[in-house]
């Protein structure tokens, strides 16, 4: 089930909001828990008991750890915070990377592992860093264990994130899971969130997709310079509204529940450096391993070889973390170094640069980035990357790329406008002006969109989001 489909906003939704608001708040977990549990079924009826088994795990591991920390044992406080954290690590990586790790030692073996490739767990990358933020933070005293296992479950499987993020730690919620504000104005502010998101998603991610799904389907020796940089640009955009959609529609769903998520994107395409641009894209990613993994590793203290070495290690396991594939180890290394030659080489030279310059910059290095990320593998990014040169493909223009450019020039401009803050500034003075036309305009707006979308997905096929398969 998405979000972005017939059956979740005039079905599954209203039903699920009737009764969450007709409960009192006592009822209001177990209300939520139930809807998320059919929500992932939905799709994943078998692996709903692995999710079961992670809530159960994590629960009970949370209130060892605070009985350990009560008695003064810390030593066996941390044993138990390690083992709770294999046991996460095992099943994630079991799931994720078991065919991965088969398949590479069969390369170099002399002979050969029999093995079965196993779905992916949806969400299942997300879930996990969600527990193990709110076992980390039992023992390390930020937050107290949870004893209600109805709102511990519902934190972990919530549906508005449960698919793909943002990656909610549960010391931002633990607060709200007993006592969150619930009202028509949060509901409205919510469904702004959730219509600006599914704007984003059926308008221009489905669209815009197609024409990198087109240009895909060409194959690198059919490809002319112009057509690979336009279905680059094509996907740089698509996974930003695609994803970016996907967030604002959680947002809007957390608060449509009563809850505060944290954003998870801030306009990253305006960014004037790869550093500023992983402050903005998949934020709730980039704290997580900021605050689990960097800084438990030493941070920037202990010179500059070891601050290197950290944040190459974060990086590497960003790559992991989106896929068992080196072509994603690779985009990680990428970022890492990129990050390390910013930090340490050009941090000086880039201020003396025009803002357009900058920007530029770093657009062409994310575009690169995003060739590495949707190639099949490694071989595939490189002559994809070559064909952007005119090297491999088909020269540096044709009228495929003259028919693509034609085609898509209005859409591609839409998209490159709407990745900024200025629609969306615009957009929200309507809603938010005292003046009561203007009020009306934007409720007009909003509606507008929504009936669009709706005609849109009428008639659409399976539309699933992109970061569903990490």
């Amino acid at each position: 089930m998405i979000f972005s489909s017939i059956f979740f906003i005039f079905v599954f939704l209203p039903i699920v909001l009737i009764l969450y608001y007709v409960v009192p708040f006592a009822g209001k977990n177990l209300v939520l828990l139930i809807a998320s549990l059919i929500f992932y079924a939905w799709g994943e009826p078998v692996y709903v008991i692995l999710m079961l088994l992670s809530i159960g795990i994590n629960f009970v591991s949370g209130m060892e750890l605070e009985s350990h920390i009560n008695a003064g044992n810390m030593a066996k406080a941390k044993s138990a915070c390690i083992v709770t954290a294999v046991i996460n690590f095992l099943i994630l990586g079991f799931y994720k990377y078991y065919g991965f790790v088969i398949a590479n030692l069969n390369a170099v073996l002399p002979f050969d592992i029999p093995y079965k490739e196993l779905a992916l767990p949806i969400g299942i990358s997300f879930y996990t860093f969600q527990t193990m933020s709110y076992v980390i933070d039992v023992y390390s005293g930020k937050v107290k264990a949870q004893h209600d296992l109805i709102a511990f479950g519902a934190y972990v499987s919530m549906f508005p994130q449960l698919i793909a993020g943002p990656i909610v730690r549960y010391s931002d919620v633990e607060r709200q899971l007993r006592k969150r504000t619930i009202s028509w104005e949060r509901f409205g502010e919510g469904s702004v969130w959730f219509l600006q998101g599914l704007g984003k998603k059926v308008l221009i991610a489905n669209n815009i997709g197609s024409i990198y799904e087109s240009v895909a389907a060409l194959g690198v020796p059919q490809m002319s310079a112009l057509t690979a940089w336009i279905g680059c640009f094509a996907y740089t955009m698509q996974i930003y509204f695609d994803f970016g959609g996907y967030s604002d529609m959680a947002v809007g769903l957390g608060k449509m529940l009563g809850f505060d998520f944290v954003r998870n994107f801030d306009y990253p395409y305006i960014s004037e450096s790869i550093t500023e641009f992983w402050r903005r894209w998949h934020i709730s990613l980039s704290s997580w391993f900021k605050e689990y993994v960097y800084i438990p590793l030493g941070g920037n203290r202990g010179g500059t070889i070891k601050a290197i070495r950290n944040l190459m290690v974060v990086w590497v396991l960003t790559g992991l973390w989106h896929g068992a594939a080196w072509n994603f180890i690779f985009w990680g290394l990428y970022y890492g170094i990129i990050l390390c030659v910013e930090k340490y080489v050009l941090g000086e030279v880039l201020e003396r640069l025009p803002n357009a310059a900058r920007h530029v910059y770093t657009m062409l290095l994310v575009m690169f980035g995003w060739v590495l990320f949707f190639s099949p593998s490694m071989g595939g990014a490189l002559s994809y990357i070559g064909a952007m040169f005119g090297i491999g493909g088909k020269g540096l223009v044709d009228m495929t790329g003259f028919y693509y450019l034609k085609s898509s020039l209005m859409l591609g401009i839409i998209a490159a406008v709407g990745s900024g803050p200025f629609l969306h500034r615009k957009c929200s003075e309507l809603l938010w002006r005292e003046e009561r036309y203007m009020q009306a305009a934007g409720v007009v707006m909003y509606a507008g969109i929504f009936l669009i979308c709706t005609a849109y997905l009428v008639n659409d096929t399976y539309n699933p989001f992109l970061y569903f398969r990490f």
